[in-house]
């Protein structure tokens, strides 16, 4: 067996702090440190959303690239994907973060492998193979095909001028589909949307 891996953990409730920290120390393959210094990072949530998101991607975002184990109480419909695109690569619901199911999670993060719920994991199996080409999508729908053809462009690197020129709309109609994915999907800016259709399947 090989030295332990660091694992961090990260919350907003220092009650879910004790807790998550408690049961890493009954996980003889890991050791608990600091955030700062950790291999991988759990952060536990009661739920998800924007606020919670925006953690996952700041702690992917520290200079150790730390992956991230995501602990939930409650998870609600599109979650999932919102957490694997955000950079998460482990996922579980807190009822059942006992001892050897965290310990599985971490490790196979620190692999770069990902772990979801068994009941998360159906959902995905079942959604249709070509979820990238506009039959699926995460919590929101889909990206239509005029969405798909701007974000493409400007992925490219394109300006909202050439854009608009290249397909013909006003340069206030890709500027508006622009705003309407961000504000779908919550994210913050155009270069956040290309990297998380990316990361969906969605381009």
């Amino acid at each position: 067996m090989g030295a332990p891996v660091p694992v961090g953990v990260v919350a907003l409730d220092p009650v879910l702090e004790a807790g998550t920290r408690s049961t890493l120390l009954a996980c003889p393959e890991l050791t608990v440190c600091e955030p700062d210094d950790a291999r991988v990072a759990v952060l536990t949530v009661d739920r998800l959303g924007p606020a919670e998101l925006d953690m996952v991607r700041t702690i992917r975002a520290h200079r150790q690239r730390p992956a991230v184990v995501l602990v939930a109480g409650a998870l609600a419909s599109g979650d999932a994907l919102h957490t694997l695109a955000a950079g998460a690569r482990g996922l579980l619901l807190r009822r059942e973060a006992d001892a050897s199911r965290l310990n599985h999670a971490v490790l196979a993060a620190a692999r770069d492998d990902c772990t979801l719920p068994p009941e998360l994991l159906e959902q995905f199996l079942d959604r249709p193979a070509n979820v990238g080409h506009g039959t699926g999508g995460w919590a929101g729908g889909t990206l239509s095909e005029r969405e798909r053809s701007v974000l493409q462009l400007v992925a490219d690197g394109h300006e909202t001028a050439e854009i608009a020129q290249q397909l013909a709309y006003s340069p206030r109609t890709v500027t508006t589909v622009v705003h309407d994915i961000t504000q779908r999907f919550r994210l913050r800016n155009r270069a956040h949307a290309v990297a998380y259709a990316l990361r969906a399947g969605l381009l």
